[in-house]
């Protein structure tokens, strides 16, 4: 298998560590709020790779829950996430914790990403994140500022080996971080941070420094060693993660034991909306609750993301999901007629059918190579190389890697395209719902009666038909 590496900046050829399991781990998600689209792509490219890796080897796959300690700046300074939701919501950072995380992980179930061997949160690992603190002290790579315990990035070497000499130095110049005047370099960054002395913190723990709580990028080294050892083949996240957060992961951690932190580090591109990227901060906010209100299916966006290569911005609009959802909803159909011709008449097997999965999987071999695999889904289906038997067991194999349900029945999807004007109403009511102005709801779903279309509320969102 080809894996793109960013650190070498080139594709190379994946081998594990230990021949008999690979090992992967995978940055999660801070549960402050709803994970949105853009960053359940990163994790719809990561459930490919590691479909795609368990063809060959077993593989051990752990991800964090950040539910402490990432705070509103990179710059290691404003509030943590976690006590802004509290102030946000008026409930407990726990609460807030449990209730996002349910909610993150029903979306990730929803788009077919398969579960982690292990799911490792921040607050119940505090012990490991200290002992860590505690060796990088001990090896005089830390300062200690009226604010915390802070890792000191000269004294690191390969500082630059993610984002490269030319990107640090812009970096030094101000573009990340403000320096203040505590700070011996612009990139240094928090271990422990203390807890403010004129309030109490929802989230905080002794320590040898004093009562805090963690910073953000100690906390996915203390996890990723804790479960996998000091070094790990393959770290994923979203290319937001570089500059910073992985970055400053190899730091400590590589100061820490001395050794080769991660083999392999694999980056997944924005999802982008054409006013920029998407992202909560700025507004640019669509769920994946948001497109089932406006009547889509999950596996609906799973097949947008592989109409594009992972380290490709993909730009989102809903013309682009229409496009995804006529598409899987064809390839269902197609996939059922095939169904039913090898029900009525079994043909034999050929060497043919190797063949085409041996394509199919070196599409995916080949760096994740999801729209060449999927090309190669299309030809098998309209073409007459596979007879209905073969193209049935081929795409039973290429649905265990692309998680799209192709034999879904096809009397279950909605094939009927929704006129704009009942996708506006239904947009315009999950609004209202949202806000609790039941009255409007209701004032909508009577427009919608008149439109044709009954609608009724659903644990997935809105769901539509027909009214005959």
């Amino acid at each position: 298998m080809q894996l793109y590496n960013t650190e070498t900046r080139r594709k190379e050829e994946f081998t594990p560590l230990n021949p008999k399991e690979a090992t992967m781990y995978c940055c999660g998600p801070t549960v402050y709020n709803y994970a949105h689209i853009g960053n359940m792509r990163t994790y719809i490219f990561e459930d490919l790779l590691v479909r795609t890796l368990r063809l060959s080897i077993p593989l051990k796959h752990v991800m964090n829950v950040t539910d402490v300690g990432h705070l509103v700046s990179d710059a290691d300074e404003g509030e943590d996430k976690m006590e802004v939701a509290t102030a946000r919501e008026g409930k407990s950072a726990w609460d807030i914790a449990k209730f996002y995380e349910q909610k993150f992980f029903e979306d990730f179930d929803a788009l077919h990403c398969t579960r982690p061997t292990v799911i490792s949160r921040a607050t119940a690992h505090i012990p490991e994140m200290i002992a860590l603190v505690k060796t990088l002290e001990e090896k005089g790579y830390t300062y200690h500022t009226s604010d915390g315990i802070y890792y000191d990035t000269s004294k690191f070497p390969r500082y630059d080996a993610l984002v490269g000499r030319s990107r640090l130095e812009g970096l030094k110049g101000g573009a990340r971080v403000e320096m203040s005047e505590e700070k011996r370099n612009p990139t240094d960054f928090a271990l422990w941070k203390f807890s403010p002395k004129d309030k109490k913190r929802q989230m905080e723990w002794d320590s040898p420094w004093g009562v805090g709580f963690p910073g953000w990028h100690v906390e996915c080294s203390a996890m990723a060693m804790k479960y996998l050892g000091p070094t790990v083949d393959i770290h994923c996240g979203g290319i937001d993660h570089v500059s910073v957060h992985h970055t400053n992961e190899i730091a400590q951690s590589e100061a820490a034991t001395g050794q080769k932190y991660v083999r392999y580090w694999v980056h997944g591109e924005f999802l982008v909306l054409r006013a920029g990227k998407m992202s909560k901060s700025g507004g640019t906010f669509v769920t994946l609750q948001t497109l089932r209100d406006k009547g889509y299916d999950p596996l609906d966006y799973r097949y947008l993301c592989l109409t594009a290569h992972y380290r490709t911005q993909l730009e989102f609009t809903y013309e682009s999901l229409d496009a995804a959802r006529k598409s899987l909803q064809t390839l269902r159909r197609e996939a059922a007629k095939d169904v039913q011709t090898a029900a009525r008449q079994p043909l034999p097997l050929t060497a043919r059918l190797e063949e085409i999965k041996n394509k199919f999987r070196a599409a995916m071999e080949d760096d994740l190579n999801a729209p060449k695999a999927l090309a190669v889904v299309w030809e098998t289906l309209r073409g007459a190389e596979l007879n209905a038997a073969e193209k049935v067991e081929f795409l039973k194999f290429a649905d265990g890697i692309l998680a799209l349900d192709i034999f879904r029945a096809p009397q279950e999807e909605n094939n009927e395209e929704l006129p704009q004007e009942v996708k506006d109403l239904l947009a315009r009511r999950a609004e209202a719902r949202a806000a609790k102005d039941y009255k409007k709801s209701d004032e909508l779903r009577a427009a919608l009666a008149a439109a044709g279309y009954a609608v009724k509320d659903t644990p997935q969102g809105q769901q539509t038909e027909k009214i005959k």
